[in-house]
């Protein structure tokens, strides 16, 4: 359709957001390798700060801590959120790369030759 784009670089924006589901999976169908890499070590990264704030105000009594309880309960709470964002934000990465999987390919084909195929 678009000059010479071959058919398996082109990739299927639906494919994209069911692999997402899993962190950096819709990188890798798109082929982004350190873009798959960046956001599985920042999910992982937000889920052990959740996970030591959680850890620290489960068992506050237990333990002599810096802040107060409060401070750990809010840090949680700001780690969850920020979990919730990578994950939706490599989503929609994962979904707008396969959306402009074909971009550069349409970008250096002249205009000139698409008319004439689409005739």
């Amino acid at each position: 359709m678009y000059g010479n784009t071959d058919s398996v670089k082109i990739k299927n924006p639906k494919t994209a957001f069911y692999f997402s589901t899993i962190p950096g999976l819709g990188q890798l169908y798109n082929g982004k390798i350190i873009k798959a890499i960046l956001f599985v070590s920042l999910e992982y990264a937000a889920y052990d700060a959740w996970s030591r704030n959680k850890y620290i105000f489960n068992n506050y009594d237990s333990g002599d801590y810096k802040s107060k309880k409060k401070r750990y309960l809010e840090k949680r709470n700001k780690y969850a959120w920020w979990m919730a964002f990578i994950y939706v934000y490599g989503m929609l990465d994962a979904v707008v790369d396969a959306h402009l999987s074909n971009f550069n390919e349409l970008m250096e084909s002249s205009i000139e030759n698409q008319s004439k195929e689409e005739n």
